[in-house]
């Protein structure tokens, strides 16, 4: 059994240094105090949101500070670029006919974080 995500769960990438709050527009059409999450929200800068500075040099602009710096790792604003919903989600569960979104999806940034979960914002709401 997993929990439900809702609108302003904390998530954590594993390549960003602050944690943020996952944002979730009312067009799932199901809500508690915020609205469900499901698998599709992963539009970056609308339901993913930056997570401080990113030290991945996978992403372009971490990888030109650093040969800036003469190899130095330097971390760089965080721009989230996801192109992959969430995985695995909650197939048995559906919210505007897409799976519901439980707190141990993840979910692939292209620069190779991995975006997690670590509050799903509802602890009362458990979904198989």
């Amino acid at each position: 059994m997993g929990f439900a995500v809702c609108g302003g769960a904390m998530c954590a990438c594993s390549f960003g240094v602050a944690p943020s709050a996952l944002m979730v527009t009312p067009e799932n059409k199901v809500m508690t105090t915020m609205p469900i999450a499901t698998i599709m929200d992963n539009v970056p800068l609308k339901n993913i949101m930056p997570f401080g500075m990113c030290s991945s040099p996978a992403n372009p602009q971490v990888a030109a500070a650093t040969a800036a710096a003469l190899g130095a790792l330097t971390p760089m604003p965080c721009i989230p670029v996801t192109s992959a919903p969430w995985t695995p989600g909650c197939p048995k569960v559906l919210i505007a006919n897409k799976p519901a979104l439980n707190h141990s999806s993840k979910l692939m940034c292209n620069w190779g974080g991995v975006i997690q979960i670590t509050n799903p914002g509802v602890m009362n709401i458990q979904i198989p």
